[in-house]
């Protein structure tokens, strides 16, 4: 399969009105030098829907896109807690957890844990983001946009992935958070109406009348792979272990990833207001729940379409991040080029998001802290060269790093699983227990990472959901009793609560109540 010229010249128009756009926003007043706050933070003027719109394409990246779709095909609808639990999550972060950052005025992660805890656990864990986000997020990502670019175009996916790393970089090392957060608003349009395409075809495929036919065709048909809550007989239950999927360790990936992630909650902290902050998270919230009928429902449809012959079911079996790619091929020319855009998008917007993240933490955190009172341009540009350095170890480790494993979203999610409980143990203990000190977080750091290894190689048939669970609990524990049998830490790196005001408005209360009721729907309905 290949592009038509008419695709070729959608695609390189939405290439360029990109790239302009992103130019465009990230300019400066004359005689006024980009500084570290509008490098890093966008100036801490985003608005709402910009924050929302950022968050969603950072987070829809190709990990979700090939990652979920590639799940639905195995496992089903179930894999779409990983989008679901979040919106939830997404309310609490707006609610409970974004009022004492701001209030803070922080940059990144690491400098509240240094206000908290001190310089050791700062450099720890700023040291521990970056590697997670340059080997991890970042070869995990341009793998799976490689292998979907291949698809399409027959490039190797070397020369895919560097076309994609490229294209990041241009836009996003000149201008920052700002050129990033606003062109993602183009970018999730053109994703949300190139996935709605895909879902559309895929179902039209099928034997039915029309694609809502082929959706009632397809729960008729594969009525396993419209299961929310998995039994132990079903194969995907060590990823995703029935009852434990929504009563365990996937809330603690979540408040990690949504709650804790500079790549994640960097768009909040350059928020214009608390307001703005919070109606951002509500709005990314609602449209998560949208995100498994544009990437996971496709991913159903491919193993109907499989059986009868009209894909590849063998070579989908063996890799099942290959789905989303061939689904691709049903798109006629023109459309199949807006689709292609639209998964660029993704791929870009996080890679871009990742390098923004990278290079703050990196710039503010270490460097910062080795070479002080620097000029402003100084630490710019040493941002833009740790993002261009992270992206090229990138592209070196994702063949052997990430290649090598059956499904890139799960292997993401287990490798973040190992210190996922010890971050939530340390940020939520910082926030409500004044008693919590920096012994007892470097217990939790350090005890999560070993105690997720020990288990993993002691008992590897525990699923991981669930042993994340108990390392949680056992990290929390710990800490607590460290924190206790040591000094208290001093008055000044508490968090004061009282201080702190956690009201919102009308508008946000509204939206939560709406997406929490949309969701116990769909539970109810698909349990």
């Amino acid at each position: 399969m290949t592009l038509e010229t008419i695709d070729i010249v959608i695609i390189i128009g939405y290439a360029l009105a990109l790239l302009g756009i992103a130019l465009a926003v990230s300019r400066e007043p004359k005689g006024h030098d980009k500084n570290t706050e509008d490098y890093f933070l966008a100036g801490r003027a985003l608005p709402w829907w910009a924050i929302g719109a950022s968050l969603i394409a950072s987070n829809i990246s190709a990990e979700q896109i090939i990652g979920q779709s590639g799940q639905g095909f195995v496992v089903g609808i179930a894999i779409a807690a990983y989008e679901w639990q979040a919106a939830i999550v997404l309310i609490i972060v707006a609610k409970y957890f974004l009022p004492i950052f701001l209030k803070r005025r922080i940059y990144t992660m690491p400098q509240f844990l240094e206000q908290r805890y001190g310089e050791g656990v700062k450099t720890l864990m700023s040291v521990f983001w970056v590697a997670l986000y340059t080997a991890v997020n970042l070869t995990t990502v341009l793998w799976l946009g490689g292998l979907a670019v291949t698809s399409l175009t027959g490039w190797s996916v070397m020369t895919a992935m560097m076309a994609l790393a490229g294209f990041a970089a241009l836009y996003s090392l000149y201008g920052g958070l700002k050129a990033v957060a606003l062109t993602d608003i183009i970018q999730v349009v053109i994703l949300i109406i190139g996935g709605l395409a895909i879902t559309y075809i895929a179902l039209n495929a099928l034997p039915a009348d029309g694609a809502f036919g082929g959706l009632g065709y397809l729960m008729q048909e594969m009525p396993g792979h419209f299961e929310m809550i998995l039994d132990e007989s079903n194969p995907a239950y060590g990823d995703l272990p029935g009852i434990w999927t929504l009563l365990g360790g996937l809330w603690v990936l979540h408040f990690s990833y949504w709650g804790f992630n500079q790549y994640i909650i960097q768009r909040a902290l350059g928020a214009e207001n608390l307001g703005e902050a919070q109606k951002g998270l509500a709005f990314a919230a609602f449209l998560k729940i949208l995100v498994p009928f544009i990437v996971v429902i496709p991913g159903i449809a491919a193993v109907v379409l499989a059986q009868q012959g009209m894909l590849d079911g063998a070579a989908l079996a063996e890799k099942s991040d290959r789905t989303y790619g061939e689904l691709m091929s049903f798109a006629p020319a023109g459309l199949r080029g807006l689709v292609f855009a639209a998964l660029i998008a993704a791929v870009v917007s996080s890679l871009a998001s990742m390098m923004n993240s990278i290079s703050t933490i990196f710039t503010m955190d270490l460097y910062r802290a080795w070479k002080p009172e620097q000029p402003e341009r100084h630490y710019v540009t040493v941002g833009r060269v740790a993002a261009f350095a992270a992206m090229l170890i990138a592209l070196l480790l994702a063949r052997p790093f990430i290649g090598g494993f059956e499904s890139g979203f799960q292997t993401v999610q287990e490798y973040t699983g190992f210190i996922a409980p010890g971050i939530v143990v340390v940020f939520l203990l910082g926030f409500f227990d004044k008693r919590a000190n920096t012994a007892g977080a470097l217990v939790a750091l350090l005890g999560s990472l070993a105690i997720n290894i020990t288990l993993k190689f002691v008992a590897p048939d525990v699923p991981f959901i669930i042993r994340i669970w108990i390392v949680f609990l056992v990290s929390l524990v710990a800490a607590a009793v460290v924190s206790r049998l040591t000094a208290p830490p001093s008055e000044d790196q508490t968090v004061e609560l009282k201080d702190i005001g956690f009201a919102t408005t009308m508008l946000f209360n509204t939206l939560s109540v709406i997406v929490i009721a949309m969701l116990v729907g769909l539970y109810l309905w698909l349990w």
